[in-house]
């Protein structure tokens, strides 16, 4: 049985170092985290549900009072409120003809080879789901993000900034403080961290014929038991709305002043959150939104925006090589994740 670290909210390389070798997690981490740089952020605890986390939330503080002499104090109370966050069972199955593998000079390494195709898909599958997933469109998944950023006049509105776009080409960023208080990932109670893996060994696998005939293959399954837990949802700002050929038109001067010159709307954004200091600030754009920011880091003289040296931000790299350098705003990272879309619908 895997011992857990007695912190909070610790991030899947803080676990993986923790559990125990037969499954191979440690070297499924790692993997993820070269795929999705959202991964190497965010936070993660146990839920107290075995279907994910509930969470009590103050809606509102008692009634205090300004108390004359021989005048006495009413009593009162602060108002609570719960909130239920449920997970989901993320599993993929690898099959491969015994003959096949036992053709290549090391097995495992095969294996492992033809792992890694699931293992990108169930990262970009858990990414999704943890900017889109919504449980009433697909109740075996968790709900993510936007669908609780999705409206400017609901009580959370507040941290949505609207970047005025209007055609079909929208996209969103998003500042998110990640924290054992704020915003951090969840997995059932008495269930690990991360992917699971199981190796089946070798198994009757079945080929497509009709009666299907059986063969002998190496069998491996993957699980993730995941979700996320808004605790507060103060902690997390979608900037909506971008357009996204009026921000690859930006030039010059122009930027300045567009409506969508990111790092204006990254100021706003930042200026949403209580307290910076309550976990780990990161703000996370497509590959267009971090192409755009390189650029204006670029060319703007001013010392706010600026590529930074990141040697040891996802390993040892050499100066001047694609990924040498980590772009931050006001010392935010910023980070590329591919599941973003460029063609939300417009957030009203």
């Amino acid at each position: 049985m895997a011992t857990l670290p007695k912190a909070g909210a610790v991030t899947l390389l803080d676990f993986a170092k923790s559990l125990d070798p037969e499954g191979n997690t440690a070297t499924v981490v790692e993997l993820l985290n070269q795929s999705n740089e959202i991964l190497t952020d965010m936070k993660w605890i146990m839920g107290n549900l075995t279907t994910g986390h509930l969470t009590t939330v103050r809606t509102g503080l008692p009634q205090v009072v300004w108390r004359r002499l021989y005048k006495g104090v009413p009593a009162g109370k602060s108002q609570r409120a719960q909130v239920t966050d449920t997970t989901g069972m993320l599993e993929a199955r690898s099959e491969v003809d015994k003959a096949v593998a036992d053709l290549a000079d090391n097995v495992s390494a095969f294996r492992l080879s033809e792992a890694q195709a699931f293992l990108e898909a169930m990262n970009q599958a858990m990414t999704q789901t943890l900017f889109y997933g919504d449980v009433t469109v697909n109740p075996e998944r968790f709900t993510g993000l936007s669908p609780r950023y999705s409206s400017l006049s609901a009580g959370n509105g507040g941290n949505i900034i609207d970047a005025g776009g209007t055609g079909s080409d929208n996209m969103s960023m998003w500042l998110i403080v990640w924290g054992e208080n704020t915003v951090t990932g969840i997995f059932p109670k008495n269930s690990k961290a991360g992917i699971e893996h199981t190796d089946l060994g070798v198994i009757d696998a079945f080929d497509d014929a009709t009666p299907p005939a059986r063969y002998r293959a190496y069998a491996d399954h993957w699980v993730w038991k995941c979700g996320i837990s808004l605790r507060d949802w103060r902690y997390a700002v979608r900037i909506a709305n971008i357009d996204l050929s009026d921000l690859i038109g930006q030039t010059g001067t122009q930027a300045n002043t567009a409506a969508t010159w990111l790092p204006k709307l990254m100021v706003r954004a930042m200026a949403r959150i209580p307290n910076m200091g309550m976990g780990t600030a990161v703000f996370y754009g497509n590959r267009t939104a971090k192409e755009m920011l390189s650029i204006m880091a670029m060319d703007k003289t001013v010392n706010v925006l600026s590529v930074q040296e990141g040697v040891n931000q996802f390993g040892t790299v050499s100066p001047g090589s694609v990924g040498s350098g980590v772009l931050k705003l006001l010392g935010v990272p910023i980070r590329t994740v591919d599941s973003l879309l460029n063609n939300e619908t417009r957030v009203t």
